[in-house]
């Protein structure tokens, strides 16, 4: 999954945020034809109407299973998937709600790039192979106790593409993992940081993609401290248990 040009690419939550920036970057990539996925698909007009020859919208809410089949079946000539939907409570550990905040993002973060790259793998093989990139986040790696419960949804997506990584390098599937910083899209905009702007972010992954790297650190807090991780686990444990919800 290196030839950008050729590929035919699926993009969930393709609407808003890093999924659109993806999209618009994709586009100018000169990808063959995108597929671009929302719950609403009125909020990719815009997108479909300044490209109406390679983008076709898709209906898809990743939490149900005869949508995620049928846009399965509907785009069945994809080559490069990309798990991009995403949904981050800011809910700490303690917080009252966290468990019924924690079964949302569960639901979206995981459970959803579960069942989306089990029904499009079998497409992916037909075609070739192809591609499965994921967006994970930093707060993967060592969790963020202000975003307590999205850091180990996203925990769960990093160890989840790792298995996917090994059961489908048979049929010839790159699979690549995503690991942002903050990045200035809606999500975020709760959180107090430096934050990378979404075009950058996209740049990098498609980079990354291109690249088949199979860890992707697209912005610079996530390069920053994964370099701390690989030096020194704890120290880097230390550092985001300052990210603490407010009292």
């Amino acid at each position: 999954m290196t030839d950008l040009p050729s590929s035919v690419v699926f993009v969930t939550g393709a609407n808003r945020g890093i999924g659109r920036a993806l999209a618009q970057e994709l586009l100018t990539a000169g990808v063959s034809k995108l597929y671009a996925a929302a719950r609403d698909t009125d909020t990719l007009g815009e997108l479909v109407n300044a490209h109406p020859d390679r983008v076709i919208a898709i209906q898809l809410d990743v939490t149900k299973a005869n949508e995620i089949a049928s846009a399965a079946t509907l785009a069945s000539d994809t080559t490069l998937l990309i798990n991009n939907a995403g949904v981050a409570g800011f809910t700490s550990s303690m917080s009252g709600d966290a468990i019924e905040q924690a079964r949302v993002e569960m639901d979206v973060n995981y459970f959803a790039p579960l069942a989306v790259t089990q029904a499009f793998a079998p497409v992916l093989k037909a075609n070739g192979g192809g591609g499965v990139v994921s967006l994970s986040s930093i707060a993967a790696l060592s969790n963020f106790p202000v975003l307590g419960t999205y850091s180990a949804s996203k925990a769960a997506v990093h160890s989840l593409m790792q298995a996917f990584r090994a059961e489908l390098a048979a049929q010839g599937t790159y699979v690549g993992t995503v690991y942002p910083g903050p990045v200035d899209t809606d999500m975020a905009a709760n959180f107090e940081s430096e934050k990378t702007a979404p075009a950058d972010v996209a740049k990098a992954i498609l980079a990354g993609i291109s690249a088949k790297q199979e860890e992707i650190f697209p912005d610079a807090m996530s390069q920053n401290l994964v370099a701390v991780l690989d030096k020194d686990r704890h120290e880097l444990d230390a550092m985001t248990a300052t990210f603490l919800p407010a009292a």
